[in-house]
Parts: C-alpha cells; sequence; structure tokens
C-alpha cells in the first residue's frame, strides 16, 4: 500500500508527458496568506531537495514571496516607491539614468529570486571589457545594491549578490589644489566680475556651487555678521531646482567677513529686489553648468592654471592645513559628514611643505653631530634664540615678532611662516624638556639604587643578629652549663 504524505509535507509525482518530476508544497507568502509553491525537476532526488528548503525557510518564518518579480519590474517600482519620496530630485536621476542605461537593459529580464553572484560578476566584467570605466561600473554596483537590499528588507528575495561581486580597486583622480598665490592673482583679476562676491565666498569658506548659486538674501544676517547656509540650486535633467543641502551636517552658520560684507553690500545696491543672491543680469537664476564655464573661462583669460570650481574645496581645506587649523574645525566649514572626508580626500600636501619638514627633522637629529650640510635653514629673519616666552622679539632681532607674524597669517596679511620655523622652536624646546627629564631619571635610579642598599645593608645585619642569637641558643642547648660544688 502507498503510504500518502501528511498533510503540509508537499507532494512528488513525475508527468507523463515529459517524465519530469513536479513537486509542490504550502507556504506563507509575505502578505501573511498561504500559497501553493512548485519545483521541477529532472530526478525526485532533485525536487525532493527543493521542496526541503522551501520548507525550511518557511518553518523559519521566512516567507515566500507573493509574485515572481523579474528585476526590470522591480528596478521600476523601487525607483517610484522608495527613490523618489525619500532621495533628493538629483539622486533620483541619476538611479533612474543607471537603471534604464545599464540594468534594464543588461540584467532586467532575470527573475530577482534567481539572480546570482555569477551573473552580476559576469554583466559587470562585461561592462569592463567593453571600455566602460571603473568607476563608473562601482556606481552600477552601487544603484544595483541599493535596489537588492531593499527588495531583502521586503523578503522577495534571500541574499544580495551585487554586495558579493569583486571589482578592481576605484583611483580616485589625482587633484592639485590651487596654491595660496594662484589663489590671490585670481581673486585680483576678477575684481570687477559681476560674480566676484560668488568667487570671493567660494575661496573664503570652500562653499559648494550649488551652496553658493542657491543662497539668498534671507539667509544673509548682517546684524549678527553670520551666513545660514540652508538650500542649494541643482540642476536636474533640464530643470534647475531649488532644493535642500547634500547632508544634515551641510546646514551650517559661518562668520560674515568684512571683505564679503563689503563685497555683498555693493552687489545689493545694484539689485535690491532681488530674492538669490546671485542672479544673471535679466534677474533669473545663475545656471551651474554656465558658471562652472565662466570660471575656467576666466582661469584661461588671465593665464591661470585651470580647475574646476568643485576643486576650490580643496584648495580651502589644504590652505586651512597648511595654517594649522583643526581638522575638526575645517570639516565644520566645509559641511563634511564625517571627518575622513575631510582628511582623505580634501587636504593635500606638496613637495614643498614635505620638503620643509623632513628637512627640520633632519636638522633637529643632527644637531651637534658636526654636520655642516644639516645646519639650520634660513628663517626669513626670524631667530628661534631670539623669541622670548611671549613671542616677542630680543636680543636685537629684525623683522617682524613671531606673534605679529603669526597673527598677520591669520588676517590675511604678507607675512608667511614656514613650517621649519615652528619646528625649531618646538625642537628647541623639546630638547630643553629632555634634558630636564633625563637628568631627573637619572637621580630616580640613584636614589632607588640607594635605597635598596640600605635595605640590603639593613636586612644582612638583622639576618646576623639572627643567626648570631640562634647559635648562642644551640650552643647552650648542646652544652649544659658544670654543676656548681655544694
Amino acid at each position: 500500500m502507498v503510504r500518502r504524505n501528511a498533510n503540509g509535507e508537499g507532494s512528488i509525482y513525475q508527468r507523463t508527458s515529459d517524465k519530469r518530476w513536479v513537486g509542490s508544497v504550502w507556504v506563507q507568502t509575505t502578505s501573511g496568506k498561504p500559497k501553493r509553491v512548485y519545483a521541477y525537476g529532472r530526478t525526485r532526488a532533485e525536487v525532493h531537495k527543493r521542496l526541503t528548503e522551501a520548507k525550511s525557510k518557511d518553518s523559519q518564518g521566512i516567507p515566500t514571496a507573493d509574485k515572481i518579480w523579474r528585476l526590470d519590474a522591480y528596478l521600476d517600482y523601487w525607483l517610484e516607491a522608495v527613490v523618489k519620496p525619500n532621495r533628493r530630485p538629483a539622486t533620483y536621476a541619476q538611479c533612474e539614468t543607471i537603471v534604464r542605461i545599464y540594468l534594464k537593459p543588461g540584467l532586467g529580464s532575470r527573475n530577482l529570486g534567481t539572480l546570482s553572484v555569477s551573473i552580476v560578476q559576469g554583466y559587470l566584467n562585461q561592462l569592463l571589457a567593453d571600455g566602460h570605466s571603473v568607476s563608473k561600473t562601482h556606481v552600477i554596483r552601487k544603484v544595483l545594491s541599493a535596489a537588492l537590499t531593499r527588495a531583502e528588507r521586503e523578503e522577495l528575495t534571500s541574499r544580495n549578490p551585487a554586495r558579493l561581486v569583486e571589482l578592481p580597486a576605484e583611483e580616485r583622480k589625482e587633484v592639485k589644489p590651487w596654491s595660496a598665490t594662484e589663489a590671490i592673482e585670481f581673486l585680483n583679476a576678477v575684481r570687477s566680475h559681476r560674480l566676484y562676491p560668488a568667487f570671493l565666498m567660494l575661496l573664503l569658506y570652500g562653499l559648494r556651487k550649488g551652496e553658493v548659486l542657491g543662497l539668498r538674501w534671507q539667509d544673509i544676517d548682517f546684524n549678527s555678521s553670520k551666513i545660514h547656509l540652508r538650500q542649494q540650486l541643482q540642476r536636474v535633467g533640464r530643470e534647475i531646482l531649488q532644493g535642500p543641502l547634500k547632508t544634515a551636517k551641510s546646514r551650517r552658520d559661518l562668520p560674515l567677513l568684512d571683505p564679503v560684507v563689503e563685497a555683498l553690500t555693493q552687489l545689493r545696491g545694484q539689485r535690491p529686489e532681488a530674492d538669490l543672491v546671485f542672479t544673471t543680469s535679466e534677474g533669473t537664476y545663475v545656471d551651474p553648468g554656465n558658471f562652472l564655464r565662466d570660471f575656467q573661462r576666466l582661469c584661461r583669460q588671465h593665464g591661470l592654471r585651470v580647475i574646476t570650481v568643485h576643486q576650490i574645496r580643496h584648495t580651502v581645506a589644504t590652505l586651512l592645513k597648511s595654517f594649522g587649523v583643526a581638522d575638526r574645525d575645517i570639516q565644520l566649514i566645509l559641511g563634511h559628514s564625517r571627518i575622513v572626508t575631510t582628511q582623505e580626500i580634501y587636504q593635500h600636501d606638496d613637495a614643498d611643505s614635505r620638503r620643509n619638514v623632513l628637512q627640520g627633522l633632519a636638522s633637529a637629529l643632527l644637531v651637534g653631530s658636526g654636520d655642516t650640510k644639516t645646519a639650520p635653514i634660513e628663517r626669513s629673519g626670524l631667530s628661534v634664540d631670539s623669541v622670548d616666552s611671549n613671542g616677542s622679539c630680543q636680543n636685537g632681532c629684525q623683522g617682524p615678532s613671531f606673534r605679529d607674524r603669526v597673527t598677520s597669517i591669520i588676517s590675511g596679511g604678507a607675512y608667511r611662516i614656514r613650517t621649519d620655523d615652528l619646528f625649531h622652536a618646538m625642537t628647541k624646546q623639546t630638547t630643553l624638556v629632555s634634558r630636564i627629564t633625563e637628568v631627573d631619571e637619572v637621580w630616580k635610579v640613584r636614589r632607588r639604587q640607594q635605597m635598596l642598599g640600605v635595605v640590603a645593608v639593613s636586612v644582612a645585619v638583622k639576618d646576623a643578629e639572627d643567626d648570631n642569637a640562634r647559635l648562642a641558643a644551640l650552643i647552650a642547648a648542646t652544652n649544659p652549663p658544670p654543676a656548681t660544688s655544694p
């Protein structure tokens, strides 16, 4: 007699038409309703394995999708239901472009549940072989991974294969920001340009292009001398939109500096009725693309090295670092979400700064060695020995004091302190402290040795006294005193 399967165990049978095995079992779906799922295979064992896997997931509380999603259909759903209402318009536009041009033509016909690591890896490898850049391929993988992560949360798939693929490391394009001299030359060259206040704010605050173009007069508080950054201007497709800033950290207040006040006051007198600070001659939005082209045209016109507007942020971050500003302060000024972004991406060094630091190190380590090649390098007329603890010039030294030169740098004056100035000053103080510390350590060692010697002598004397006492007692016990005569 053939045994019937118990309720819930499923059923397996062989079709007579093509001799293939078919299995079915009831499981719970993501909507909470029961659904009968089927498994097919060439052998009974193959079908039995698939049914066992389905029943195991169901017993663990992992529901099955109500319907079989194709990737192209799910990507359309993800864009409209998840990305569009929850992300900025520029983010939605970028994701929609990636989905439409790359993901749907390449992987759209695949079922969501059968998408594997090997399939995704093969597709991305083909993109690289077709000549697409590594950075673009990383963006495509990132968009696909975001969609599949959402599918995981909705329990439509059990894993995200896009996370498991491997791609070549993305090489960040080398950025060479402007030096202070180049920045000064640019500001002097464009002083008469109608957008001079915008360029001035870019180079003083390191603002993003959209933050400058989206600045409103209501964001400029002349009474409290503050700039409130609250929105940005962006081109999304064929539209120019005012929208929120990039991140929560981008919402920040910056001090209103005197040169900016002067430039903005003059600009406001020309356009008192405008809502935005920077507009075209017709009073409309300044197109971000046109702003970039105008900036680079001015660079070429005045013989300056051409960079992008965004690379001005790199310039500001690097200059602030060279002035000794703390990384945390630079992060807050630029509006970065993480300080690592400020340190690893936006701050740069140059050969001169490395040479000065290493030369200072060599001079410090080889002091007194007799090596004339490592004599202290010239420090622009400022001798470390001639500076007292208050930063004043002593012993008849020439030129401004150390404190005056630091103040001059902060206020944008003409004096500049080279790295070795500070390095030699710190080295001199460090050498004195190290010698004092060395003497103190020697005294501590000798005092410890003396104390150990005193303790050793005391112990030895005490041990000797104890030994003599024990010896006398032993002699007395073995040799009793002679008896006295009556």
